[in-house]
């Protein structure tokens, strides 16, 4: 029976380790049918009702508190500064030439690489909407695409 209580005890540990690894919960309800079953076994329960008792603790707590988890853990993204850049107006400053992998557009006051959505050279000077963001590249069309 001693090994059953090193059994739950290293577990909780591990499911607290990997817990603290992650930036969402995944793991403490486990940690938590742990504790129950680490009880049971300090009071003497068989080996098949601690492992019952884990299940069903890990289970509940899962079924309970997940929906509270969603709701409060992480439940706003906001956009960043790049993010917001999507959908507003950039003007070509260096023709943009996907081939060559080249051009730059102007949008939010700052110089930004930029490629082609279709894949077709866009002109200096031609103003263009933000698509969307590829690593520190915005992904722009011609304005008159829309």
């Amino acid at each position: 029976m001693q090994e059953m209580i090193y059994t739950w005890a290293a577990l909780i540990v591990v499911f607290l380790i990997v817990e603290g690894l992650t930036a969402g919960l995944a793991s403490i309800w486990f940690a938590l049918g742990s504790v129950a079953a680490l009880v049971s076994a300090f009071l003497g329960a068989p080996v098949w009702l601690q492992i019952t008792l884990f299940v069903i603790v890990s289970a509940l707590t899962l079924i309970f508190t997940r929906p509270l988890a969603r709701k409060y853990v992480n439940k706003r993204i906001e956009p960043t500064n790049a993010d917001r850049l999507i959908g507003a107006s950039a003007t070509v400053t260096e023709r943009i030439d996907n081939i060559a992998a080249k051009g730059y557009v102007t949008a939010g006051g700052r110089l930004w690489p930029a490629r082609s959505k279709s894949g077709e050279p866009i002109e200096k000077d031609t103003v263009t909407v933000v698509r969307s963001i590829e690593g520190i590249k915005l992904i722009v069309e011609p304005l008159s695409a829309e």
